[in-house]
């Protein structure tokens, strides 16, 4: 799930769209653009609409499986199909997990991990930040979102769902409409007008209760909640990975190259950094992309496999040329980037999961 453009112009025209692949496959083939599925597209449909679609469709095919003839083996075998992994961006998988985002005082959507700024400023906060917090499960966020409907319809609803948000870090999109409508009418109904008599608690807990029911048209409250959180076999927030490219590369590297940048513009050793980075030897760099003019000449404007080979290679290169502070952060990157851009496993079987004898 993504959310693209569908102009061919610049002019941003919003779509979401659904595409899915078949994890099974060897990854030489699943990059492949036929083995990509795609299932929907929307400039009007939320994002939850979509996802509402995808799993009805998967729970459809899991309760009457789809009868096929397997060639390998020669008999009839059922595909049962189920979700392994959602992949996204940051904000999109935010999204998915009904999290508020980066932004957040707990800004992980996989587990509690953070705290209020005050908190994060403290030694045992900053470092709290570098370790796992309390996993996130799907029925405690599911509790939470209904919270967040019964606090709107309080007086001060306003600041019982803020607060509740900023102590959790859930917000829910599929929901955010039906909290919105419930705390503008309750402002309404709990303020006092002179010359009117003010409603009494019960009037205006039934009229938020029926406004309530109107909103929700009949159908269960659960069935406005985000799709994901009660999906069979899907923990959303365990199964939607860190999508490393924004926060790797277009993050961290992205944001430390402009540093350095800087640096060795002011030292007036841009010249001297090219020079060597036009005759590094390249043959050990997986995919390497590092044209050293034009990496100087649009220093900002580099994109992802850039950033992923200057990695790679930037401490022999500026080793006399930044600060040591510098030089061994670039060094920590690049031992970083190598860990998590793992193109191939070399001892396959170790890897295998095989059947006790």
């Amino acid at each position: 799930m993504d959310d693209v453009s569908g102009n061919v112009s610049k002019q941003w025209n919003k779509h979401h769209v659904v595409y899915v692949s078949n994890a099974l496959l060897p990854r030489q083939m699943l990059e492949q653009e036929f083995s990509i599925r795609f299932i929907s597209s929307s400039p009007h449909a939320t994002l939850m609409e979509l996802m509402r679609g995808l799993k009805d469709s998967i729970q459809k095919t899991t309760d009457q499986p789809i009868v096929t003839f397997d060639v390998k083996h020669q008999e009839e075998v059922m595909l049962i199909p189920y979700n392994l992994i959602i992949a996204g961006d940051n904000p999109m998988q935010a999204e998915e997990c009904s999290h508020g985002g980066l932004k957040c005082n707990y800004f992980c959507h996989t587990c509690k991990v953070g705290g209020t700024n005050v908190e994060k400023r403290t030694d045992k906060g900053y470092c709290d930040i570098f370790q796992c917090g309390e996993l996130r499960t799907p029925e405690e966020t599911h509790s939470q979102v209904k919270r967040q409907i019964q606090l709107s319809k309080l007086s001060g609803g306003t600041d019982k769902v803020k607060t509740a948000v900023s102590q959790s870090g859930v917000r829910d999109s599929a929901t955010s409409a039906i909290v919105d409508r419930l705390l503008e009418l309750g402002k309404a109904l709990w303020k006092r007008v002179v010359g009117k008599p003010a409603l009494s608690e019960a009037e205006v807990s039934a009229r938020l209760d029926s406004e309530l029911d109107a909103l929700l048209g009949g159908q269960p409250l659960d069935d406005h909640i985000n799709p994901l959180l009660g999906m069979q076999g899907l923990d959303v927030h365990k199964d939607t990975p860190t999508e490393i490219l924004h926060t790797i590369l277009l993050g961290v590297v992205k944001y430390f190259w402009g540093q350095t940048a800087y640096i060795l513009e002011k030292g007036q050793s841009l010249r001297i950094f090219q020079t060597r980075l036009e005759s590094i030897n390249k043959d050990g760099l997986n995919s390497p992309t590092l044209h050293a003019d034009y990496i100087v000449r649009y220093k900002g404007g580099l994109v992802g496999k850039h950033f992923k080979s200057l990695a790679q290679v930037m401490p022999y290169l500026i080793y006399d040329l930044v600060p040591q502070t510098v030089l061994e952060g670039w060094s920590i990157i690049g031992r970083l980037v190598v860990l998590l851009w793992h193109m191939s496993i070399e001892d396959t079987e170790s890897y295998l999961v095989s059947a006790p004898h």
